[in-house]
């Protein structure tokens, strides 16, 4: 999952709500957003069997992003564990994000949030600091730190704060629709991470188009792009909503899962 916003205890109705994309290679096999039976709702790896994204119960939330520059490597662990674990788990987020901290070499370059019912944690793994709790407001979060200005993450930001300040106007369809934007940045804008003009160009939009020619000159043969978008709303009350929209590779919706839970 590449693209992350989050609104964390600056709303009246709603103390956490989060809009995501995840793009991928749509060769990687993926399970739906389902229940996992353990209290636990969220998408599935099915190569190594973790999640980019998902709630747990008791109010918890975790997702999980890659760090642009930092490719896997053999014999180093699976990031998408580091979600499912907390999910399925019952250590405080705050522990959570120490113990893992401890171990944060073992896996490739991530960033992580942890979200229990009392704080939210975020770690990244490549710059040796402790994990920072995060203080209520909006975060953006892509392949770069938290907050990076890239183009996607500040317009994104930007849009997901004023659709958050109209009444009645913050709903998982206009948080999904609000994820859909496919304008790339222009490249004065680009940010310089280390790939081709080409690619970063076409990176540069929340929502990735696939193009599978591009893909062949600087991906592989495989097709990219955005696989899946992801809201969630918690409420004041308990009630949490969660709903997922899927898409081909050729950027069309193809399903939607929608959960709504009431307080644990």
């Amino acid at each position: 999952m590449c693209l992350l916003f989050i609104g964390y205890r600056c709303h009246q109705e709603f103390p956490l709500f989060v809009a995501a994309n995840r793009d991928e290679f749509f060769a990687r096999e993926t399970r739906q957003a389902r229940h996992w039976g353990n209290g636990v709702i969220a998408g599935q790896d099915g190569q190594a069997g973790g999640t980019w994204l998902g709630i747990g119960p008791n109010a918890r939330f975790a997702a999980i992003t890659n760090r642009r520059g930092s490719p896997p490597k053999d014999g180093l662990r699976s990031r998408g564990e580091l979600t499912a674990n907390f999910l399925s788990g019952s250590m405080s987020a705050r522990d959570y994000a120490q113990t893992v901290a401890l171990q944060s070499q073992n896996y490739a370059g991530f960033n992580l949030l942890v979200c229990d019912s009392s704080s939210l944690y975020y770690l990244a793994n490549d710059n040796q600091t402790a994990p920072t709790q995060l203080a209520p407001g909006y975060y953006g979060l892509s392949n770069g730190v938290l907050d990076e200005p890239w183009p996607k993450v500040s317009k994104g930001k930007q849009r997901f704060q004023e659709l958050a300040s109209r009444p009645s106007a913050l709903t998982t369809d206009r948080l999904i629709e609000l994820m859909n934007d496919r304008e790339k940045a222009p490249d004065h804008e680009l940010p310089s991470t280390g790939l081709s003009l080409a690619l970063e160009r076409r990176l540069s939009s929340a929502f990735i188009q696939n193009e599978k020619e591009t893909n062949e000159d600087i991906l592989g043969a495989q097709d990219y792009g955005t696989l899946c978008s992801t809201a969630l709303i918690f409420s004041r009350e308990g009630e949490r909503r969660f709903h997922e929209r899927n898409y081909d590779a050729q950027g069309r919706p193809t399903r939607s899962h929608f959960f709504h839970l009431t307080a644990d």
